[in-house]
């Protein structure tokens, strides 16, 4: 049987710019249904994978189109409740050149940040569930979210889950409360099988630093990681040099407490949109794993599925095993 991996976050709407214009440049926006979380489902669920979404939306037509929107996806969207509030938002104004891309939030008071974390039920939400994936944008919401997502990272290791969680760090919304990132995080990392980080994430938890100046210096941070969490089996990381907001070179890693394995180093040119690449980085991680396809084949489908997205609007990944598998053969011709 499939093993089903269930996805605790908040369903977002994206409003962007027409084209690289400025906020607000010309009356028009456009709309994406989004989330950090949902995005790692979508991108699983367009692989085949078995997954489902756990969260809370506003009872309003933004909510059940939101909801909507991920369950056309294949995703099971029968824990995503509604409540009174609002729909969370968020702003791009896409970069180009030398001026980079800018998000601006607006998601303080949404339905799911202000849900009560009691309201969770996780031993119901997370039957019939062999995996938990969450990030760092839900306890950076607040102290209710953050209770919730060390709540459901305890619940989910008791029914012995294996929980993989992205530290996407987001400044400005730890800064916006009395946030205690490092303490946080670190709960959560420490009931974590599987971390998508890198260097600096390793810095903020262990409140030391490590530089990502070449693979043994990354070794090194992840080592010190893997003493620090003896849960840990996997590192999972992409490096990222920007040479314009429409040219990037990455390279993805993922290592164990033993060894590791890193690709070489892609450009990617002609960016679409790069917002949700590291999202799309952790679903193709997670489907090699779940695939047991090993340690070189799962970076390899992280790189992939990260630089496809790099050419598709909007914030979730919607390639499938066939986009995979023409990536690795190569070539550009249009296929008939």
């Amino acid at each position: 049987m499939a093993e089903k991996t269930a996805f605790f976050g908040e369903l977002l709407l994206r409003l962007t710019t027409p084209g690289n214009e400025l906020l607000l440049q010309s009356p028009s926006l456009s709309v994406h249904v989004g989330g950090a979380e949902a995005n790692v489902a979508v991108g699983l669920a367009s692989l085949g994978h078995d997954t489902r979404m756990i969260s809370r939306v506003a009872d309003n037509p933004l909510g059940r189109a939101a909801r909507g929107e991920i369950r056309k996806h294949g995703v099971d969207c029968s824990t995503v409740s509604a409540a009174d509030g609002r729909m969370g938002l968020y702003f791009l104004t896409v970069g180009a050149g030398w001026r980079a891309s800018e998000v601006v939030y607006d998601r303080a008071g949404s339905a799911f940040a202000a849900a009560d974390p009691a309201s969770w039920n996780w031993d119901s939400l997370l039957d019939g569930c062999a995996r938990l994936h969450l990030s760092g944008i839900t306890p950076a919401l607040g102290h209710g979210p953050a209770a919730a997502a060390i709540a459901a990272a305890e619940a989910a290791t008791a029914k012995g889950l294996t929980v993989s969680f992205d530290g996407n760090y987001r400044a400005r919304l730890w800064e916006a409360w009395d946030s205690k990132p490092r303490e946080i995080l670190t709960k959560l990392v420490s009931l974590t099988d599987i971390l998508f980080g890198n260097h600096r994430d390793i810095s903020l938890l262990l409140d030391e630093p490590f530089s990502g100046d070449g693979p043994a210096r990354r070794r090194e941070a992840a080592e010190a990681a893997f003493g620090a969490f003896p849960r840990l089996k996997y590192i999972a990381s992409t490096a990222r040099q920007a040479d314009g907001a429409d040219s990037n070179r990455i390279a993805a890693r993922i290592d164990t407490p033993d060894t590791f394995e890193q690709t070489d180093e892609i450009e990617i040119s002609g960016i679409v949109d790069r917002i949700g690449a590291g999202d799309a980085f952790a679903a193709g991680v997670l489907h090699g794993l779940l695939d047991g396809q090993p340690l070189e084949q799962t970076v390899q489908a992280g790189l992939a599925l990260t630089a496809l997205k790099h050419s598709l609007p909007g914030d979730a990944s919607l390639f499938t095993r066939a986009d995979l598998a023409a990536f690795e053969v190569g070539g550009l011709d249009v296929r008939r």
